[in-house]
C-alpha cells in the first residue's frame, strides 16, 4: 500500500465537481435532456463571410412570416430580431411531442467602421434570411498594378 500525502485542495475540488450535477439536474434541467433543449430558448443560426464587395449575414428563420423579421442598424450594432408563432391548429392535448420552439428571437452584430446603414440590403426566401453589407472602401482589397 502507497502513503498518499492528504490535500486539503483535493478534497475540494472532488466536493465542488460531486455538486455540480446536482445543481444543474436542479436550476437547468433542459441542459441535460437534449430534447427539452428547444423549450428554453430559440436563437437562429447565423453564417457570415466575406466576398469581394460585401460582408454577407445568412440566417435561418424557418416558420418566420416576413412581416415578423426587423432589423435595426443603430451605432455600428446590426439587429435582426423577430417571432416565430406557434401552430393553433392542433389542440395541446393532442400533441404525442413537441419539439419545435417558438417565440421571440433577437441577434445582434457589430459592423466594421463606416458602413453605411442605407446600402445594405436584405433578402428573405425559403426561410433565409440574407443581408448583404457593402465593404467600407478602406477594407477593400487593392490592386496593383505591375507597370
Amino acid at each position: 500500500m502507497q502513503l498518499v500525502r492528504w490535500n486539503p485542495r483535493n478534497a475540494l475540488f472532488n466536493f465542488q465537481s460531486g455538486m455540480k450535477p446536482l445543481f444543474d439536474d436542479f436550476f437547468l434541467p433542459a441542459l441535460r435532456n437534449t430534447e427539452c433543449a428547444g423549450i428554453w430558448e430559440w436563437n437562429p443560426v447565423v453564417d457570415i463571410y466575406e466576398n469581394d464587395s460585401h460582408i454577407v449575414l445568412k440566417a435561418e428563420l424557418p416558420g418566420v412570416d416576413k412581416k415578423d423579421i426587423h432589423i435595426d442598424v443603430k451605432d455600428r450594432v446590426l439587429t435582426v430580431k423577430g417571432e416565430r408563432s406557434a401552430d393553433n391548429e392542433v389542440k395541446e392535448d393532442n400533441y404525442y411531442r413537441r419539439e419545435r420552439s417558438f417565440g421571440g428571437f433577437e441577434r445582434t452584430f457589430t459592423l466594421p467602421a463606416d458602413v453605411n446603414p442605407d446600402s445594405i440590403k436584405a433578402d428573405y426566401k425559403d426561410g433565409i434570411l440574407k443581408l448583404e453589407i457593402p465593404k467600407p472602401e478602406q477594407h477593400k482589397p487593392k490592386r496593383i498594378m505591375i507597370h
